[in-house]
């Protein structure tokens, strides 16, 4: 593609960065096949080409953005499918982001977007907050269901119906290895994730541990930065990820660290791209490092000599999470493991395709990632599963709203496979399956 930046533009690297990516896209269009938008839409401009070409648009001229470009940039997942497509390997996930946060700097949404990103950005990333947040949603739910605005609504709709305590696994320590220790990883603990479901964080520990790891959770740790970043709050996802550059790099040079280990697959690919994120700053070498050994749980296990375990005859049906498979091209391991581990597992149709969480998108675009949601629950209950598998907090409250099957994270499997207890959402659908 033919771009017309000017010079003074170029000096500036997100604007260069920019360049080089639309400089890659030559418009072939097979994109267009595996975005979700467009296959529920029909409008080239909620496609990855459509949308492309609003950005470049917009950054050449470097006009205040209009209100139709941003409903269409808005209405992106992110999911990354596109890029998995892309025969000319055009990094669209760095485009979108830069376009997010140009429009995040220059223009004025109406009142009502702005508080509701507000709220998001000043609730979401803070567990305890968090929790306070749902505890007063559920009491005023019956009211907050007839509001007119979807958004609302949908805000109603995703807390649970049992907030789970507070884990005090998720508290600043270190969890010594069982046997001999083969390994010293960090855990990330996650944010959102440590207020909706506990037990992942609890079931990665006694696994890993099991494995002969020593887990630390490093104290100071937040807030990767992913959601406020998908809002274009640079400001705010960045300070969010210094913090834990700093705490992780403390670890790395003290004890020393081989892998930071993520199980909410939507902030590993923000993490392993702090690396791109501080690439012009000071941090550039400390984000690098951390970036390097950010690693999925399903990554890291698949380094480890993992025991042999007898069969559970149990369908699982896996859900692959975009951030983990398009994101971070982690498409084989999670199947792998849980098939080694003793799980029949199966696959839905259109696997490729997001199941409409996506951070913030299910609260900010919830007829859209509704109608993603009933396609997605529709194909994997297709499969006939006896429990679906996900890698990704956001994709397993999304699926399990409308499931008719228990929901769990892949680690929670693995871990029950391997002398853990019974997930929690397994125990309490009653099965005779269970072992």
């Amino acid at each position: 593609m033919q771009t017309f930046f000017k010079e003074e533009q170029l000096h500036v690297p997100d604007f260069k960065r920019s360049n080089e990516i639309l400089r890659a896209c030559v418009h072939c269009g097979f994109c267009t096949a595996t975005c979700p938008t467009y296959q529920v839409l029909g409008d080239e401009l909620d496609s990855p080409r459509g949308r492309i070409y609003l950005i470049k648009d917009m950054l050449e001229q470097g006009r205040t953005p209009d209100a139709a470009t941003v409903k269409h940039i808005d209405r992106c997942l992110s999911c990354l499918a596109c890029m998995t497509t892309c025969p000319s390997g055009v990094h669209y996930m760095h485009l979108v982001d830069h376009a997010r946060a140009y429009i995040e700097e220059n223009y004025k949404r109406p009142l009502s977007d702005r508080f509701l990103r507000f709220v998001l950005a000043a609730i979401l990333p803070y567990p305890m907050r968090f929790r306070l947040a749902m505890f007063a949603a559920k009491l005023s739910r019956p009211i907050l269901r007839r509001f007119p605005d979807a958004r609302i609504r949908a805000m109603a709709d995703m807390v649970p119906k049992t907030i789970p305590p507070v884990s005090r696994n998720d508290d600043a320590q270190s969890f010594a290895a069982k046997g001999v220790r083969k390994k010293r990883v960090a855990l990330m603990t996650g944010c959102a994730q440590k207020a909706l479901n506990t037990d992942i964080n609890d079931a990665t520990i006694r696994l890993l541990t099991r494995l002969g790891c020593e887990v630390v959770v490093a104290e100071g740790q937040g807030c990767c930065g992913a959601l406020t970043h998908h809002m274009g709050k640079t400001d705010q996802s960045h300070k969010f990820a210094q913090t834990n550059l700093s705490v992780w790099g403390k670890e790395i040079h003290s004890k020393g660290l081989d892998a930071i280990i993520i199980n909410t697959s939507g902030c590993g690919t923000t993490i392993k791209d702090y690396g791109h994120m501080f690439r012009d700053t000071n941090l550039a070498e400390d984000a690098k490092t951390v970036s390097a050994r950010a690693m999925d749980i399903t990554e890291f296990l698949m380094t480890l000599d993992v025991p042999e375990s007898q069969t559970k005859s149990i369908k699982v049906a896996y859900h692959a999470a975009c951030s983990l498979q398009h994101g971070q091209q982690v498409k084989t391991h999670p199947k792998t493991l849980l098939k080694a581990f003793g799980f029949d597992v199966v696959e839905p149709q259109d696997a490729h395709l997001c199941c409409g969480s996506a951070g913030t998108y299910n609260l900010l675009q919830p007829e859209i990632s509704t109608a993603l949601k009933e396609r997605k629950v529709k194909t994997l209950m297709a499969t006939k599963p006896d429990v679906i598998a996900a890698g990704n907090i956001g994709c397993m409250m999304q699926i399990g709203s409308a499931a008719e099957v228990p929901v769990v994270h892949t680690v929670e499997l693995l871990d029950w496979a391997t002398g853990g207890p019974v997930p929690a959402a397994v125990s309490h659908c009653g099965w005779s399956k269970i072992q």
